[in-house]
Parts: structure tokens; C-alpha cells; sequence
């Protein structure tokens, strides 16, 4: 199965160097210099590594020999960067792929079942669970561990803690509250 190492973003400079959104936990390898990787779509590259360089706000920027130019790397933009899946670097508990979360049972901490896990949203912020409901809507859970604790995947579910209000069948507290706190409209408004 192929993995996104990264998506190609916008030229930086004239010389051909490309800002990456990375998808992976180990740049240093994957795009190491002389690494060829493959892309999507395959007519884009394969690319060879020329140049990677972490800049000081943390962002990747990586020179590829086939793309010299501002004008070739404008091209690449939009291309994701994939590489077969090392299904032989072991199990990792701090870490799944986003094809290994899609369809697990998404339970709630008390034990309801909030719905099936659709998909994984990489955000600027943090990742974010899509949990499809049982009646057909999209909740969106951030994917910290405060908010997801567990993930079984021998279980087939991943144990969930929202806040109230984020899925559908778990309203807002405001909508708990009673409505005796509201004035009687016959007394509301009148004087004696």
C-alpha cells in the first residue's frame, strides 16, 4: 500500500526549492539526499532529493534534480510524494496510518457507540478524526490524546472523550438545561 510522505506546496525562491506538508514521522529518512521517491500522480516523477533543509519555524524545504526552476517546481505543486508501506518496521502504539483508523467502531469513554471512524483530516493544528453518526452526519474529533484515549485495532475501535456538542447525538449542555428559568408569560411584563 502506498503511504504520503508529503504534498508538494508552493516554489520558494528561483532555484527550484519546494515547501513540503509533511505526512510523515521520519523526514530525515525519506528525504534524505539521494532518496528517489514516487508520486501521485505518477507522471509527475518519479523526484530525486537533491537538497532538504529544515528552516527555523519548523517548515521543510527540499530541491528536487528534476525541478530546477521556479518554474518546473510550480509544477510539482498539489503532487503527493508516496512510498510503499514498510509493513516490516513493526507494530508502533504511538502511531497508525490513516488506512489503518478508517472503520473502527468510534465508542464513546461510557461505552455508546458514537458511529464508524470515515477518516483522518491533517489540519495546520493537529489531525482530526471524521466519525461518521449513526444517522449519516460528520463529527470531527481533534486527535490528541485528551480527546481520544485509546486505539484498539485488534478491537476494532478507537474509544473516544468529546466535549458535549461535537456529535449530534450528544447536544450541548445548554440544551439539558431547564426551562423554569424562563419568565411565565403571563407574569412577564405585567403591573399591578
Amino acid at each position: 500500500m502506498l503511504l504520503t510522505v508529503a504534498v508538494i506546496g508552493a516554489p520558494h525562491g528561483l532555484r527550484g526549492e519546494v515547501r513540503l506538508d509533511l505526512r510523515t514521522d521520519d523526514p530525515e529518512r525519506r528525504l534524505a539526499v539521494g532518496n528517489v521517491l514516487e508520486t501521485e500522480p505518477a507522471d509527475a516523477g518519479p523526484l530525486t532529493v537533491t537538497r532538504a533543509r529544515t528552516a527555523p519555524d519548523g517548515a521543510t524545504f527540499v530541491i528536487f534534480d528534476e525541478a530546477r526552476d521556479r518554474t518546473a517546481a510550480e509544477a510539482l505543486r498539489g503532487v503527493r510524494l508516496v512510498v510503499e508501506s514498510d509493513e516490516d518496521e513493526g507494530d508502533d502504539d504511538e502511531g497508525w496510518y490513516p488506512h489503518e483508523l478508517v472503520g473502527l467502531r468510534a465508542m464513546h469513554v461510557d461505552g455508546r457507540e458514537l458511529g464508524t471512524v470515515a477518516g483522518l483530516e491533517h489540519l495546520p493544528a493537529q489531525d482530526v478524526l471524521v466519525v461518521t453518526e449513526p444517522d449519516g452526519s460528520e463529527a470531527r474529533v481533534p486527535f490528541v490524546a485528551e480527546l481520544v484515549p485509546d486505539v484498539d485495532l485488534g478491537a476494532g475501535t478507537v474509544t473516544l472523550d468529546p466535549p458535549r456538542g461535537i456529535f449530534a447525538g450528544d447536544p450541548a449542555e445548554w440544551e439539558d438545561e431547564d426551562e423554569d428559568d424562563s419568565p411565565d408569560d403571563e407574569s412577564a411584563g405585567t403591573r399591578a
